[in-house]
């Protein structure tokens, strides 16, 4: 699955490095610009998937950008969301006017952030894809068996035996109880819709866990966990987007 590229045009530093590292976390590419006319130049020469934008910034303002955006064939059909501390109506119906797809309020949910990012993807996806349908899975169940290859041969093993899913782009990374592994070229999205909801927690964009397998959740900081998995050494990280989600689960 290939990385979304997202544009951020912001002039708060701290905030726009904020927005940065938690975008990256989540497994976007990030483009950074801190002022209007340097975001229109990275919008037509980078060809992003989706633009984050303020709209009082430098040189060009946030208006400025989505117009000459939406004006440009190579760049018209860019998701666009508003990134402001401007809240009085002209303000939401001009940029509707010209063409944002959201508008998200400072201060703001990193959350509802993330949210409307992967629903704007969602819908450019739809949009552009001829004859989409969504895809039909078989649900597993623990006592159900998957064919993997373990380095020459073929093995079949029960799906309760699969410790962790990682993705390693193109392919996912299998871990099972017996430390062995295998590569697969699906998505994680495929493998979350079929594996059984109550025994898997997505605990990263890019991380799967077995929760048979967890012996102990840290805390890493205020709002930062990290698993503990089976006869594994390294920590897996909770993602913020996920945080609340996994700590419910165990309550």
């Amino acid at each position: 699955m290939n990385k979304k590229k997202v544009l951020l045009i912001e002039d708060d530093l701290a905030l726009l490095n904020n927005v940065k590292e938690i975008l990256e976390e989540e497994n976007f590419i990030v483009k950074t610009e801190m002022d209007g006319e340097k975001g229109i130049e990275s919008a037509f020469e980078w060809g992003p998937d989706i633009i984050i934008c303020d709209i009082a910034i430098p040189l060009k303002n946030g208006y400025e950008v989505l117009q000459e955006v939406v004006s440009n064939q190579k760049t018209k059909s860019i998701p666009f969301i508003f990134l402001t501390a401007k809240v009085e109506k002209e303000d939401i119906r001009m940029g509707m006017k010209l063409g944002a797809d959201d508008y998200i309020f400072k201060p703001f949910d990193i959350n509802d952030l993330l949210n409307s990012i992967n629903l704007r993807l969602e819908k450019a996806t739809q949009r552009t894809a001829d004859n989409f349908t969504e895809p039909q899975y078989k649900k597993y169940e623990l006592k159900d068996k998957i064919s993997v290859r373990s380095g020459t041969r073929l093995q079949l093993y029960p799906i309760k035996e699969l410790k962790y899913l990682s993705a390693k782009n193109p392919y996912i990374l299998l871990k099972f109880a017996d430390g062995k592994s295998s590569l697969i070229r699906q998505t994680l999205d495929e493998w979350e819709k079929k594996l059984p909801p109550k025994n898997f927690l997505r605990i990263h964009r890019s991380t799967i866990i077995n929760t048979e397998f967890i012996t102990r959740i840290e805390k890493l900081s205020k709002s930062s966990y990290a698993l503990r998995i089976r006869d594994e050494d390294d920590l897996f990280v909770i993602s913020k987007r996920y945080s609340s989600k996994v700590i419910s689960h165990f309550k």
